[in-house]
């Protein structure tokens, strides 16, 4: 694993969350619907699981939940282990555009307004970060 794919593990894990915070809003709002009976089918009596209509969803909130929660407790330690390696570099610069790149998820551009620099040298600062942060916390 290079030093990039190792720092953007933390993206990686945003997206997962936001993306199943998406899906229980969604399935939040779909127990929250009215359901229509279907007249036209022929009525058979059978015994059902006695259950509302809304515990299905509701059961799978609940799952889903406990999932989001487990997977923001991983994204938290990740997220301070790799900024506490970030922070060992020696380099302000490095730490500085490590930092904003890989745990703000900013972009070039963005990073050099706020270093007030070239995105060129922004682009020269990271390369050099990442072959930093490779030798000294990935002992590659």
């Amino acid at each position: 694993m290079t030093a990039k794919e190792y720092l953007q593990q933390l993206e990686r894990a945003d997206v997962i969350i936001e993306q199943k915070m998406k899906e229980q809003a969604d399935l939040e709002e779909l127990s929250k619907c009215v359901r229509a009976i279907d007249y036209g089918k022929d009525r058979v009596s059978s015994s059902g699981t006695g259950d509302a209509p809304f515990v299905n969803p509701v059961l799978k909130i609940v799952m889903l939940e406990q999932e989001i929660n487990a997977e923001i407790d991983k994204y938290v330690d990740l997220k301070r282990k790799i900024t506490g390696e970030i922070q060992s570099l020696q380099d302000p610069q490095f730490i500085k555009v490590l930092f904003k790149r890989y745990a703000e998820y900013k972009g070039f551009d963005k990073i050099a307004v706020e270093l007030e620099c070239s995105e060129r040298n922004v682009y020269t600062i990271h390369g050099q970060a990442l072959k930093d942060f490779t030798e000294k916390v990935l002992k590659m």
